[in-house]
């Protein structure tokens, strides 16, 4: 099988963001206090610069954010990889603005607002962005390091 030509990485960054902004769910990766791996997919909404997640607050995934305060996140498939690795903000569901909620919930067809079991908001704030399809991408894979694009788009320069 022949690779597609390397995109750049200005194209590769808006690759990402128009990912994270369309598709309805992530893989979630998080870790135990005894270091047990879980892994899951939720449903996000991207808001251009966080995203935010929601999960039963008392779920092993909702224990692992809150209790850590860091994540990775998978977007994609194996040929067309976006890792995002985040901060985590746990949130009462009241914490959050009704707009981001509606998006959320319209973005997603899942409104855990009103829900009998306890759900919290995670934000996420990416820290570091990875992103490659075939090993002739993997040079340059890091657009986002300690919370800034290491590349800009043409958009912004």
């Amino acid at each position: 099988m022949n690779a597609p030509a390397p995109r750049d990485r200005a194209q590769r960054r808006r690759d990402v963001e128009a990912r994270l902004a369309t598709d309805v769910d992530v893989w979630v990766a998080t870790a135990s206090a005894d270091g047990d791996p879980h892994l899951i997919p939720l449903s996000h909404h991207w808001d251009g610069e966080t995203l935010l997640l929601a999960t039963a607050a008392d779920s092993a995934t909702g224990r692992n954010l809150a209790r850590s305060g860091t994540v990775r996140l998978a977007a994609g498939h194996t040929r067309d990889v976006c890792l995002v690795e985040g901060t985590v903000q746990t949130l009462p569901m009241d914490a959050v603005d009704d707009a981001r909620a509606t998006a959320f919930a319209e973005h997603t067809g899942f409104d855990p607002r009103g829900l009998r079991t306890p759900y919290h908001w995670y934000l996420v704030t990416p820290q570091r962005v990875l992103a490659w399809r075939e090993e002739n991408e993997l040079a340059g894979r890091e657009l986002m390091r300690d919370g800034r694009w290491t590349v800009e788009t043409m958009d912004e320069g």
